[in-house]
């Protein structure tokens, strides 16, 4: 029988915890590399697509996520201007049946619970925390990292799954983040706080000139999501901090009142300055490999950076699998085939569906009536290379 191998994934966010999932299922070793002391998660709710559902039944634990996310009636954009209505699609039944399941949100820490479980119980994974990962050292066998207190680790393959700012990333490619320039506050509210004319059962975005506001249901609709993002006056880097109420009223002017009443409910605010990347042609060379934000940061405005790194676990997975003659190297370079086209086609999507929402002028006029008219199917169709993916498909090139 052939030796189990052993690869170092780096990160313990999201992505680091479904690749090691990913990894097992193959019978490899996992050693798990976190810089924070503990294995958790920071921020508020995110929103899930039947992609991501999909990716996380593929891991085997869908069922798990499914009992703690909500599942939404709908997704509304409204004109935060003037409080009209500009887009609906339902995300019912029909939507369903059309990808698969359910659109979902929920909380950070909820799905990274739910993958987090399943590999606490799983023998072949080791987790080390407190490790910032300073180096990744040239080997003739292999894979070597250092951390910034000295130690060394070795193994078969390496991922990097570490973040905006990753240091295998900077190892193997060595190229710039792009501070987009963009603020995202983040916060939680009680039911109780939450306006009952806006406990709606599904994300609301009130689209307003260079800012937007994202409101949704948690834990069962006892708490609700408030997300907010604007064009920084500052000059921003890439980092989170404590926030404050007073910033995001200066940027939400010439707002209708019934999204800005919802500015002065969270106790606090946590602040990012996003970044995400220009698409690569390659993420990796030999036996190491990148995923998740490492490989293919995303601003927020598809809501789809757990669902790719989510995705690219499952094809990481695979990829391996079918490399029958257990070279990783080569396996990792047909992964990178077949998720880079995508991730790509999501990072430049998302630019653009950022400036659709932030619209101003005359921008903002054609924006209401883009989808003046749409049925149902329309808005399914236009949105099927997106939620359409699945573990049966997930490997067409």
């Amino acid at each position: 029988m052939a030796e189990r191998k052993k690869i170092i994934v780096v990160g313990g966010g999201i992505g680091g915890l479904a690749a090691a999932l990913a990894l097992v299922s193959q019978n490899i070793e996992v050693l798990l590399l976190e810089q924070a002391s503990h294995i958790g998660e920071i921020g508020a709710g995110i929103q899930l697509g039947p992609n991501a559902y999909a990716a996380l039944d593929a891991l085997g634990v869908g069922d798990k996520a499914r009992e703690r996310s909500v599942f939404v009636d709908k997704l509304t954009m409204m004109d935060a201007v003037n409080a009209c209505k500009v887009a609906v699609m339902e995300t019912g039944e029909a939507f369903s049946r059309r990808f698969g399941s359910r659109y979902g949100v929920i909380h950070r820490a909820d799905i990274h619970l739910s993958i987090l479980e399943a590999v606490e119980s799983n023998p072949l994974i080791a987790f080390k925390t407190s490790t910032k990962i300073s180096k990744v050292l040239p080997s003739e066998n292999g894979v070597v990292v250092e951390d910034d207190q000295g130690n060394i680790y070795q193994a078969d393959a390496l991922i990097g799954a570490d973040g905006v700012k990753s240091v295998v990333r900077e190892y193997l490619l060595g190229d710039p983040a792009r501070v987009s320039g963009h603020v995202v506050y983040r916060a939680v509210v009680e039911e109780k706080e939450m306006p009952e004319d806006l406990r709606i059962n599904g994300p609301v975005l009130w689209a307003g000139p260079n800012c937007h506001l994202v409101h949704y249901p948690l834990r069962g609709g006892r708490q609700y999501n408030l997300v907010v993002t604007f064009h920084s006056r500052e000059q921003e880097q890439w980092g989170v901090r404590e926030g404050s109420k007073e910033e995001v009223l200066s940027y939400f002017q010439g707002i209708d009142e019934s999204p800005r009443r919802l500015l002065s409910l969270p106790k606090s605010w946590k602040r990012w300055a996003t970044a995400d990347r220009q698409p690569t042609e390659q993420w990796g060379q030999g036996n190491a490999t990148l995923l998740g934000d490492a490989a293919h940061p995303l601003m927020q405005y598809l809501a789809q950076g757990a669902c790719m790194a989510l995705e690219d676990a499952v094809v990481l997975g695979k990829c391996i699998e079918q490399q029958t003659d257990g070279d990783l190297a080569a396996a990792f370079r047909r992964y990178e085939t077949i998720r880079i086209p995508r991730t790509a086609r999501v990072v430049l999507s998302t630019r653009e569906m950022g400036r659709i929402y932030h619209a101003y002028g005359a921008e903002r006029l054609v924006r209401n009536q883009l989808w003046k008219g749409r049925n149902q199917e329309r808005f399914y169709d236009a949105v099927e290379w997106l939620y359409g993916w699945n573990a049966q498909n997930c490997l067409d090139e």
